[in-house]
């Protein structure tokens, strides 16, 4: 634990909207352009994200993404659904376990309900962004798997981004690497190694509620 504790103070970042501003600093070539928006992955994106869209002079909204679990084994993913009515399957996996069409859908629209749950919770009746013609900058506090990222970025593709930038304070090299195959541009502020997970590299990693998010994204929209 004391060994946990040191690595906690002598973090590089203060703390998520700490992160934001450091990365906003390696994101300036965006600033004041027309096209770009900040989506961030809630919870812990948004208040970086935040940061960045406030930097950056830009419009600042959620891109939410769900697994899709593979039901009685939910942490092994076999796609996800993100804003906007996409769904992306994992082929492999479900090729692997050949799971029935019927089931994918019944996780598929239980995993909506919760989507346009938290849609309606962090958004209210503003629309979902429209990403058509855009450059999409995603933003997340940190890059430890990649799979929501990638995830989001297939979304946002399909959706019609021109360009999608994904934006991290931290990341395990490898991931960022990874990710960099499924978008035009990845920003990993630092990629320590070894990197064990992302919260490690905060000197405060609080969890973002719900509460903060949805202030967040007000304020925002007012700005």
């Amino acid at each position: 634990m004391a060994v946990l504790e040191q690595r906690h103070a002598s973090a590089p970042f203060k703390d998520r909207r700490s992160a934001g501003r450091k990365l906003a600093e390696k994101l300036k070539d965006y600033a004041g352009r027309p096209e770009v928006v900040v989506l961030a992955l809630p919870r812990g994106g948004v208040p970086v994200g935040y940061e960045v869209a406030q930097a950056l002079g830009a419009p600042l909204d959620v891109f939410l993404v769900r697994k899709l679990g593979v039901p009685g084994h939910e942490e092994l993913a076999m796609g996800a659904i993100a804003t906007g009515g996409v769904r992306v399957l994992n082929e492999d996996v479900v090729r692997a376990l050949s799971p029935p069409q019927d089931i994918i859908d019944e996780v598929t629209a239980a995993e909506q309900r919760e989507l346009a749950r938290r849609e309606q919770l962090y958004r209210g009746a503003r629309p979902a962004p429209d990403v058509r013609g855009k450059t999409v900058i995603l933003v997340d506090d940190g890059l430890a798997t990649g799979s929501t990222m990638r995830a989001a970025a297939e979304a946002l593709r399909r959706e019609g981004a021109a360009r999608i930038v994904a934006a991290v304070p931290v990341g395990a090299r490898l991931v960022c690497e990874q990710v960099q195959s499924c978008v035009d541009e990845m920003l990993c502020a630092i990629t320590p190694e070894p990197f064990f997970a992302v919260g490690l590299w905060y000197q405060d990693f609080s969890p973002t509620t719900d509460g903060e998010v949805g202030s967040l994204l007000a304020e925002a929209a007012s700005s």
